[in-house]
C-alpha cells in the first residue's frame, strides 16, 4: 500500500489506486504531476483539477503525451493491462485523484 492508497482506494478502485501511486511517487508526488502536467501545455487542464471548481477532462493521448508512452507501458504491464486501456482509464481517473489530493484547492508540499 502507497501512501495515498487508503485514500484514492474508495474513489477508483484498489489496484487503479495502486497505479495511481505509483505515477504519482514516480513524479515527486502531486507537485511533480502538476508541474509535468503544466510542462506539457496541460497547466489549465491540471490547475482545475486542484482547484475548487470542476475538472476538466484529460485524453488518453494527452496521458501518452504528458507521462511518455514508456512509463505508460511499464504501468500497464504491472497490472495486465494494454497501454492504451491504462491511458483511457488513467484519464478518467487522474482528475479525480489530484482532486481528492487536493483538499481546498492547494497541492500539499509534502
Amino acid at each position: 500500500m502507497g501512501l495515498f492508497d487508503g485514500l484514492l482506494g474508495g474513489v477508483v478502485g484498489a489496484e487503479m489506486a495502486t497505479v495511481v501511486n505509483s505515477l504519482i511517487e514516480k513524479h515527486g508526488g502531486i507537485q511533480g504531476i502538476v508541474a509535468q502536467l503544466e510542462q506539457q501545455g496541460l497547466g489549465g487542464t491540471v490547475r482545475s483539477w486542484v482547484g475548487t471548481g470542476a475538472n476538466q477532462p484529460i485524453t488518453a493521448d494527452q496521458i501518452h503525451q504528458a507521462f511518455g508512452s514508456d512509463a505508460v507501458k511499464e504501468l500497464a504491464a504491472k497490472v495486465g493491462l494494454s497501454p492504451q486501456d491504462l491511458a483511457a482509464k488513467l484519464s478518467a481517473i487522474l482528475p479525480q485523484a489530484v482532486d481528492k489530493l487536493t483538499p481546498g484547492g492547494t497541492v500539499p508540499k509534502t
